[in-house]
């Protein structure tokens, strides 16, 4: 288990959303939380570490771990219950997995029916030990999806106490604008890092940044290939970031955050990181800015040509 001097810790600035969420600046991504094998104990002392730099913001999905991550997060907070009062959580929904802890799902499939995102709301309460999440999001875009039905759902769960905001994950612009007519919606987290540039021209970023929401962002660091990728792409975009990195004299993966939170839409970026020293690039990124030229210099490695 990693620790870190107080002094070496930062915070980074919040992010207030649409309706008066607020998350801070760099999300804590659980995906892969219980791959992190740590003992209940050191959970809150990593949960602990995290919120001492000002990461507040905690992601799940049901589906994390086979169903499991959710539960292993709410084993750490029943050993402290003070922790729950200085974060926010979120979750999501709407994705349902074969897997031995849901016997009675024969196809993964998608289920966006409000049946199954107010009981999908509901067990992800009883598992993380809480009486409200801060924010659930729907998942993945379903052919079936109905935005009536799913607005009527997360009115009855706001009605109810339950959860406080709603968003979305991995929508389009036209289903996100759908959906934002209906209900007001936070944020819609999407794939982004400079391996995977396609939100910042399908509209997907200049939509959001129309309406004044930020966006979440999910694989910054394109799932650890910004590290190890040897094609060609690969070895472009690493070079143009370290090339920042050394001029800068900041850490590579910063460098990677700042980037990404440099565009107009403010994106918040989440770290999947169990490492603490990891997380703590990332917040570091929240403290400085890249010229003009640099930004580019990252995009142009990122799609392979000039701008015309």
């Amino acid at each position: 288990m990693e620790s870190m001097p107080m002094t070496d810790l930062t915070c980074p600035s919040l992010v207030t959303y649409q309706g008066g969420l607020t998350l801070s600046r760099i999300v804590a991504g659980m995906w892969r939380m219980n791959e992190w094998n740590l003992t209940p104990q050191q959970r809150v002392e990593w949960i602990e570490q995290a919120l001492a730099m000002g990461v507040t913001s905690f992601d799940h999905a049901d589906i994390y771990g086979g169903y499991g991550v959710e539960a292993t997060f709410g084993e750490a907070l029943a050993l402290q219950p003070s922790l729950r009062d200085k974060m926010q959580l979120i979750s999501k929904c709407g994705i349902k997995l074969v897997n031995g802890a849901r016997p009675e799902h024969t196809i993964q499939h998608y289920d966006t029916s409000a049946s199954h995102i107010i009981a999908s709301a509901e067990n992800s309460l009883r598992q993380l030990g809480t009486d409200h999440l801060d924010l659930l999001l729907i998942h993945r875009p379903d052919p079936l999806m109905n935005f009536d039905e799913i607005a009527g759902a997360f009115q009855q769960l706001k009605k109810d106490g339950k959860v406080k905001h709603f968003g979305v994950s991995n929508f389009t612009r036209h289903q996100f604008e759908s959906l934002n007519r209906r209900i007001p919606l936070a944020t819609n987290q999407v794939e982004f890092s400079p391996l995977y540039v396609a939100p910042m021209f399908d509209e997907t970023f200049d939509g959001l940044q129309d309406l004044v929401v930020a966006p979440m962002i999910w694989s910054p660091l394109g799932g650890g290939r910004l590290f190890s990728s040897d094609d060609a792409t690969g070895v472009r975009v690493r070079a143009a970031i370290q090339k920042v990195a050394d001029e800068l004299q900041r850490p590579f993966g910063a460098v990677v955050f700042a980037w990404i939170m440099q565009l107009p839409s403010r994106p918040v970026p989440l770290t999947g990181s169990g490492r603490i020293a990891a997380v703590k690039e990332a917040v570091e990124a929240t403290q400085f800015s890249l010229s003009r030229s640099q930004w580019f210099e990252i995009l142009r490695a990122a799609r392979g040509h000039e701008v015309a």
